[in-house]
């Protein structure tokens, strides 16, 4: 396995109080894998790609609890001068917002030769040449004349693609694609979308896609994790996912996305807000906004039932939900 996320717990220390942003998160990727990380804004997705990346803020962020195996190796065990050398050249981050990633005073084109010339010890003459074939590869046109050009004189799509030839940059095993779409027409988040399946392909990376559109990962994806809370509510390969959801807020987000056959239609929305994560409800987090809720959801926290080999719902009445979304 490549990588393996076991139970990890994040906090974040304010001074209104403590507030639990990841609770026990569980996932794992292989190699040539790609797993969507789903969920509302504030439920964790971000933060735990941050943790596994070591690139967390702390303080006020730190990790309480949990292991995270990158080829067997535990990465909070090893020393930062360790984990800075898997972090970029075996495991690498694509951030939602490429502008405000990208530095605006230096040409995209010597920020993708840095990464060779300090990973890699290339002399600048080569590292522009690499950094030209990236630019080739993740087809921006002109790459020879635009790799000098500053990361404002790109389109939103561009600078994308630019931020995906830095994560592809020392051929990564593990790239984590957060929000890559965000802020980009539809046509541009298709062709970014495909660009990132064909490279991984390629390349044979696990990819984890972290995004809140079902809509986006219908075709890259192989499995699906769905967030809410702070916790992974449903786990499952991407096709059971679509045929029949087992977990309420998961059925939510898919009545959410907007249908052909359905025109004329008001889009359903999932009611209320998710929980303040100082206060998290007892039970099930999501038995407030649920339309099913019981009195054992909102008294017991539900574990991650198994419902077959490979998916599971932290539902206590996911055969319901199951039945009830295939009709």
């Amino acid at each position: 396995m490549l990588l393996e996320v076991r139970d990890l717990q994040v906090e974040f220390r304010t001074r209104d109080g403590v507030a639990k942003a990841v609770n026990g998160v569980s996932y794992e990727v292989d190699a040539g894998e790609t797993l969507a990380v789903l969920g509302e804004s504030g439920s964790g997705k971000s933060v735990t790609a941050q943790a596994i990346m070591g690139i967390l803020d702390v303080p006020p962020g730190r990790i309480t609890g949990g292991q995270i195996l990158f080829e067997g190796r535990d990465l909070l065990k090893l020393k930062e001068e360790e984990r800075r050398r898997v972090r970029g050249a075996q495991m690498a981050m694509i951030f939602q917002d490429a502008l405000s990633s990208l530095n605006p005073v230096l040409s995209v084109g010597e920020q993708l030769a840095e990464m060779f010339t300090v990973h890699r010890g290339l002399s600048r003459k080569d590292a522009r040449l690499r950094a030209i074939e990236l630019m080739d590869r993740v087809r921006i046109p002109a790459a020879k004349e635009r790799v000098r050009q500053f990361p404002h004189q790109f389109s939103g799509g561009m600078r994308q693609r630019i931020m995906i030839a830095m994560a592809l940059a020392l051929e990564p095993k593990l790239i984590i694609a957060d929000e890559p779409t965000t802020a980009l027409d539809v046509t541009v988040q298709a062709q970014v979308m495909d660009l990132l399946a064909e490279l991984q392909r390629e390349l044979h990376m696990g990819l984890i896609l972290i995004t809140h559109d079902l809509g986006v990962v219908a075709d890259v994806a192989d499995r699906i994790a769905v967030m809410y809370a702070g916790r992974i509510v449903e786990t499952a390969p991407v096709h059971e996912i679509y045929r029949a959801p087992a977990h309420p807020y998961t059925q939510g987000l898919l009545d959410s996305i907007p249908r052909l056959d359905q025109k004329g239609r008001e889009l359903y929305a999932i009611k209320g807000l998710p929980p303040n994560l100082m206060h998290i409800p007892p039970g099930c987090a999501f038995n407030p906004r649920c339309p099913r809720a019981r009195d054992v959801c909102r008294a017991d926290e539900p574990p991650l039932y198994r419902v077959s080999d490979d998916r599971h719902s932290a539902c206590h009445f996911w055969e319901e939900t199951i039945d009830a979304s295939s009709r």
